[in-house]
C-alpha cells in the first residue's frame, strides 16, 4: 500500500473540505489515489463537511424517544445553524435516530471523548494499570499496552463513536457528517439525558416467610 503523507492528507483536504481523518481513511482505501480519494469522500457523503463544522450551530431541536414499555427513555439536543434546515425532515429523522441510539447504548454517557473529565479518564487507567494480566510486564510494555485499552475504553463511554445501530458499517460521527455533507450546515449532538425507571431508587426486598407470619397473627 503506497505511503499516505501529511501533505497528500491536507492537499485532499483542501479540496473537499473535509476533516483530516476522513481524508486519511479515504487514501488509505484508495491506495493513495487523489481522484479516487475524492469520489470516496463524496460517496460517503463526506465531502464539504470539514469546512462546514467550523460554523456555529446555534439552532436545532430537542428530540426524545420513549421506548416500548414506557421504561426507558431519553432527551437529545442537536443542534445546526438555521430554523430552515432545523425543520428540515431529514433533520428531524437524523435527531429522532440519534435518540434511539442513545436509548439503544446504556453504557453511553458522553457525546465525545473530549467530553470526559480528567477524573474518570484518570480513574479508569488505575483500573487498567492494576488489571493481573499486566503484573509482570516491563513498565514501557505496559504503558502501551494501557494505552490502547483507555482508548477503547473511551470510545464505549460516547455517542460518537458507537457503530450506528441501522448501519453497522458507519459510527454516529460518520451519521452526522453525511447530513452535514448533504444537508450544507454544521449540525452538532450537544448533550442528552437517558430516563431509566426506577434507577436510583432502592426498591424494598419484602420477606414473603415474614408477611406470611404477620398474617397468620392477625387472624
Amino acid at each position: 500500500m503506497a505511503e499516505i503523507s501529511a501533505k497528500l492528507v491536507q492537499e485532499l483536504r483542501q479540496k473537499t473540505g473535509a476533516g483530516m481523518m476522513d481524508c486519511k481513511k479515504a487514501l488509505s482505501e484508495t491506495g493513495g489515489d487523489m481522484t479516487k480519494a475524492m469520489e470516496w469522500l463524496r460517496q460517503k457523503g463526506l465531502a464539504r463537511a470539514g469546512k462546514i463544522e467550523t460554523k456555529a450551530a446555534t439552532d436545532g431541536l430537542v428530540g426524545s424517544y420513549i421506548h416500548t414499555g414506557g421504561r426507558v427513555g431519553v432527551l437529545v439536543e442537536v443542534n445546526c445553524q438555521t430554523d430552515f434546515v432545523a425543520r428540515n425532515e431529514e433533520f428531524k429523522a437524523l435527531v429522532q435516530n440519534i435518540a434511539m441510539q442513545i436509548a439503544a447504548c446504556p453504557n453511553v454517557e458522553y457525546v465525545k471523548v473530549s467530553d470526559i473529565p480528567s477524573e474518570v479518564v484518570e480513574r479508569e487507567k488505575a483500573i487498567e494499570m492494576g488489571r493481573d494480566d499486566l503484573g509482570n510486564k516491563p513498565a514501557n510494555i505496559k504503558e502501551k499496552i494501557v494505552e490502547g485499552r483507555i482508548e477503547k475504553r473511551l470510545k464505549e463511554m460516547t455517542l460518537l463513536d458507537q457503530p450506528y445501530i441501522r448501519d453497522q458499517n458507519i459510527t454516529v460521527e460518520e451519521l452526522v457528517k453525511q447530513q452535514v455533507a448533504k444537508l450544507g450546515e454544521n449540525i452538532q449532538v450537544r448533550r442528552f439525558v437517558r430516563f431509566v425507571l426506577g434507577e436510583g431508587l432502592e426498591k424494598q426486598e419484602s420477606n414473603f416467610a415474614e408477611e406470611v407470619a404477620a398474617q397468620m397473627g392477625s387472624n
